[in-house]
């Protein structure tokens, strides 16, 4: 599969999992609980395939608009991964808090996925075959991901 194509589709699946989240209320506990484990396996595979495999091979293929767009993309995955969900994890899923946390992951994860600019520029610099090969990566890399994760964020 070609690596653009493995992202976008791990895009829809992140807002698969978003909607029904900032949907939810605070009697559905359990379903937020759930919701937010999955939300934040799906993002931490997604933020290491673009990372390790696809922003590299972008930002040496071309000039500085990429490497800005590059970096950009980093600080919005650092952002989610690291100031973010984990906070989220620590909060009452019963509070308001909870409630206006999703709301911000939300907006966070929705403007990433919006701005696929990146993509466009990647299939021009990196062609076919090199994207084909870096989905190769991906799934590769993917699987082993999903193996290594605890058994009940695997499921």
């Amino acid at each position: 599969m070609n690596a653009i194509d493995l992202l976008k589709t791990d895009h829809e699946k992140v807002k698969g999992i978003l909607s029904p989240l900032s949907d939810s209320t605070d009697r559905a506990v359990k379903k937020r609980m759930e919701l937010l484990e999955k939300l934040e396996l799906e993002v931490s595979i997604h933020t290491q395939l673009e990372e390790k495999i696809l922003y590299p091979a972008y930002k040496t293929a071309r000039g500085k608009a990429e490497a800005e767009m590059y970096y950009e993309a980093k600080e919005e995955h650092r952002t989610v991964d690291s100031l973010v969900l984990p906070n989220h994890k620590d909060t009452d899923p019963t509070s308001p808090e909870f409630a206006g946390r999703v709301k911000v992951i939300k907006e966070l994860l929705e403007h990433h996925i919006e701005e696929e600019e990146m993509f466009p520029h990647a299939k021009k610099i990196l062609g076919k075959a090199k994207l084909d090969e870096l989905g190769d990566q991906m799934l590769t890399l993917k699987t082993s991901l999903k193996k290594s994760m605890t058994p009940s964020k695997a499921a």
